[in-house]
């Protein structure tokens, strides 16, 4: 029997693919990030089941428990959301990655507990590039700034590039706006800096069709692969 998951997995692959190849990109380098906010561990053992290999989780509370939790294959686990600088150990701990780094001090806190567990963190900065004060990242003008903190002083931390999350609009050149912004700040970045900053993750399950016609690496779909989120 199918799952509504493989269904809906299915769906979004071809959605992703038909994406890729009316933009003139090859499917194999956009990279699926399962959002799995709010749904039990059972419904993320489904999905790597159905080939998932990356899931992406908002709270460190409940990134804790399901790690915790896990008896599946290796999975990536990257941590997506807004995180504050009192929870930096445990997203070391329980993370493959952090995502949503906007602010120098979150850096600097990442990079110590990092260094006191022996490890090396991939990082994404976090930028806002729709201007909406309900988001969080860092403005624009102040990402060079906080990408000279992580290549300077956060050795234990390794930039791979950006993230976004596109503005709530149904105006799509207005999402596309925003995400071409990121591709432009990071081709800048990584000129600026010598560095290549290869990932952009950005587009969710509302808009991701978008994300990847401007170059999306990571893409994050959550609703689109689990359905409606459960109570938390």
């Amino acid at each position: 029997m199918v799952s509504s998951i493989e269904e809906n997995l299915k769906r979004v692959k071809e959605a992703l693919a038909a994406a890729a190849e009316r933009s003139g990109r090859d499917a194999g380098e956009i990279r699926l990030i399962a959002v799995s906010k709010t749904h039990p561990v059972e419904s993320i053992m489904e999905a790597v089941r159905c080939g998932i290999e990356a899931v992406g989780e908002n709270r460190i509370q409940e990134l804790e428990e399901k790690r915790r939790s896990w008896e599946g294959p290796p999975v990536d686990w990257r941590f997506i959301g807004h995180l504050q600088t009192n929870k930096v150990r445990k997203a070391v701990e329980f993370s493959s990655a952090v995502d949503s780094v906007d602010s120098p001090r979150l850096a600097l806190a990442l990079a110590r507990a990092a260094e006191e567990r022996g490890t090396t963190l991939p990082v994404l900065v976090e930028v806002n590039t729709s201007g909406e004060s309900s988001k969080h990242g860092v403005h624009p003008s102040q990402a060079a700034r906080l990408v000279e903190v992580l290549l300077e002083e956060c050795p234990a931390l390794r930039l791979d590039g950006l993230m976004t999350i596109g503005p709530l609009s149904d105006d799509i050149s207005e999402v596309r706006r925003a995400f071409a912004m990121l591709r432009t700040l990071r081709d800048g970045l990584a000129r600026d800096f010598g560095r290549p900053l290869r990932e952009l993750s950005m587009g969710m399950s509302g808009d991701y069709e978008q994300a990847v016609a401007e170059g999306s690496t990571m893409v994050r779909i959550g609703s689109a692969i689990f359905g409606s989120r459960s109570r938390p």
